[in-house]
């Protein structure tokens, strides 16, 4: 089983490792995300009825797992529970709540974790999730694996020959732009903006980005990244957080050379979290729904 595994590249599918034994007929028929719990998000352009499923690959001169889908980052809520200690309005008896997609200048954010006390928002971190995009397609992959695990599949599919790649330079680029005109609101605000990555992805950024000057963690920083490997446990993945490094504004601007100076009134982001509160989660420990992001960037796969 390993070797096929190997072969067709797929390390996930559907949130399980494709490692672990596990019912594939019933899973793909299924198309559920356990992290999300409910339908993948991710649908084919052709089919939009069938949805990929593929959270992770196996990429690299070096084989590595590399995770394809920004959701696989949401496995037992870890990230938001690493997130806890930056709040630093929050008191014991307020709630921590997760609520999806905030409007800021520059864009928005895909998730805070919002302390709330009497149904008022008190203190909020901005967190966001990105993962590799790719390009060509991963359906033939993701055919094979089903296929050699006894799953009938259109063996046109299976047989493709079309490749997939890892769009590593305009994922980093794009990702730093977009934290550039963001991290300089959060610093006026006095608050928090987390980057939730995937360790290779912030090892690539180090190489080809000017990051010399970003060591090691300060909590005051209002710019954070917390890169996560994921490590095989027995026939699983499981996420760990590998590293925690921090800058500020001016640290961002420098990676890219360039400066934005963009403001917004707090009042006007505390107005958005509660109107959102209603539509919110309750922060549980490796359990519960996490509200998705309309905007979330899950590219449809080509045909």
């Amino acid at each position: 089983m390993t070797k096929s595994v190997l072969v067709t590249k797929v390390a996930g599918l559907y949130g399980l490792s494709a490692f672990q034994p596990a019912d594939w007929k019933a899973l793909a028929a299924a198309q559920q995300c356990p992290f999300l719990n409910r339908k993948c998000l991710k649908n084919r352009k052709s089919d939009p009825e069938i949805t990929i499923g593929t959270c992770t690959v196996v990429y690299g001169r070096q084989p590595q797992p590399v995770i394809i889908c920004p959701f696989r980052l949401l496995d037992r809520r870890q990230v938001f529970t690493d997130c806890v200690h930056l709040r630093k309005l929050h008191e014991p008896g307020n709630e921590l709540r997760i609520v999806a997609e905030l409007a800021v200048p520059g864009g928005s954010i895909g998730y805070c974790l919002v302390s709330v006390r009497d149904g008022k928002p008190r203190d909020f971190i901005g967190i966001e999730l990105q993962t590799l995009d790719t390009t060509g397609t991963v359906w033939p992959e993701r055919q094979r694996f089903l296929r050699q695990h006894k799953v009938y599949v259109n063996r046109e599919h299976a047989t493709s020959d079309k490749p997939f790649g890892m769009n590593w330079k305009m994922t980093a680029k794009t990702i730093l732009v977009q934290l550039n005109h963001k991290i300089t609101t959060f610093e006026h605000l006095h608050k928090r903006l987390v980057l939730v990555l995937q360790d290779c992805l912030l090892d690539y950024m180090r190489r080809e980005f000017a990051f010399d000057h970003i060591k090691g963690i300060r909590d005051g920083d209002p710019m954070q990244f917390h890169a996560y490997e994921l490590r095989k446990e027995s026939a699983a993945y499981r996420l760990k957080l590998r590293e925690r490094i921090s800058t500020d504004a001016a640290g961002i601007a420098l990676c890219l050379g360039l400066q934005v100076d963009t403001k917004v009134e707090l009042q006007l982001m505390l107005d958005q979290i509660e109107a959102k509160l209603p539509q919110s989660t309750l922060l549980t420990v490796g359990v519960g729904l996490v509200p998705v992001p309309e905007v979330t960037d899950i590219k449809a796969d080509e045909k």
